[in-house]
């Protein structure tokens, strides 16, 4: 164990928290507006979870959540929808959670912690939201860096990319090294392959999570028919859709693909169990992803549990915990730019 607390702002389910945890910083809480994040997070991660508005919190709160006698990190996530690729085109400070990164700058100022991380999507990196974010670091005295991290290079079967910052009152942190090469990438088939088998509509009796989204005979019919990294082309033209008829230049080619066993998967989102949302059919079997697959894809522990005891699980509302959670192995990455 480090000598290092760490405070996870918007922290969701705790993937950056349990990623920080796994390298040995002691995370002492965690902070999200959403309810359903407070089970899992406190009984995954045993921190304590505050269901609250980054807005709200002030810097009292946080020294006594740190306590004294330990190095303090704050660290974060603030949420990507304004910067989102779903939201091209669109000026992302009409969104509503456009300003929470300036939240995490105002606590920076007012708390001055050791050291501070920051993660979120790489279209981030050129807004000016993001830019005065580094300034305020840089005129309160960090160092800093920062850039797009690839997770299959630290072990993530995953294509996702992520804008990771770092910074440092008393040092000079540096951004992690992959820890990885491509030919030790982990594959889809690696994370998930050894998972029972389970036809379209079929439950894993032993866990709840592992459960396959019935497809309508028309979907079936079309994952029938795809072929690993293969694109709605592949179909006959009865299985497709009109559009895709009309023009058959159309994008969107990922859109009920299946995904390849022999590589890291697709970016999981928030509907990973969906065949028509995403290339998250499963590599062998004609069927979505399940929940327990989406969630070893993120890079959480197979044992890791999302919902209460008394809690409903649902697609929808466990794919979201899911698909907006950070992987961890980002936060066991950056953990090792602090930990020198």
């Amino acid at each position: 164990m480090s000598n290092i607390r760490a405070i996870d702002l918007f922290c969701g389910t705790g993937g950056l928290s349990l990623g920080l945890q796994q390298a040995g910083i002691e995370v002492v809480a965690g902070i999200d507006l959403e309810h359903r994040c407070k089970y899992p997070y406190e009984h995954n991660l045993n921190a304590q979870f505050i269901e609250a508005s980054v807005v709200d919190v002030t810097a009292e709160m946080l020294n006594e959540l740190w306590g004294q006698g330990a190095l303090r990190l704050l660290a974060g996530c603030a949420p990507c929808q304004p910067f989102s690729s779903q939201r091209r085109g669109k000026d992302p400070s009409q969104h509503k959670n456009w300003r929470l990164l300036d939240e995490f700058g105002r606590l920076v100022r007012e708390t001055s912690p050791d050291y501070v991380t920051m993660e979120n999507v790489p279209l981030l990196a050129r807004d000016a939201m993001f830019k005065r974010f580094v300034q305020t670091l840089e005129t309160e005295g960090y160092s800093v860096d920062y850039g797009i991290l690839y997770g299959p290079d630290f072990g993530l079967p995953q294509k996702r990319r992520r804008l990771v910052l770092v910074g440092a009152l008393a040092a000079e942190p540096k951004l992690p090294t992959p820890t990885h090469a491509p030919d030790e990438y982990v594959t889809v088939d690696s994370a998930i392959g050894d998972l029972p088998r389970l036809a379209s509509g079929e439950h894993d009796p032993r866990d709840p999570l592992h459960y396959a989204r019935r497809l309508s005979p028309v979907n079936l019919k079309r994952a029938q028919h795809s072929r690993q990294g293969g694109t709605w082309q592949d179909w006959p033209i009865e299985l497709r859709l009109p559009c895709q008829i009309r023009d058959v230049n159309a994008s969107f080619g990922s859109f009920y693909g299946r995904m390849r066993a022999d590589e890291p998967s697709p970016t999981i989102t928030t509907q990973p169990y969906n065949t028509g949302a995403g290339r998250f059919t499963h590599p062998t079997q004609d069927r979505g992803l399940t929940l327990r697959e989406a969630a070893i894809l993120q890079g959480f522990p197979k044992d890791f549990i999302f919902t209460g005891p008394d809690e409903k699980i649902t697609l929808e509302n466990v794919g979201r915990l899911i698909g907006n959670a950070v992987p961890p192995v980002f936060g066991e990455a950056v953990a090792s730019a602090f930990m020198v």
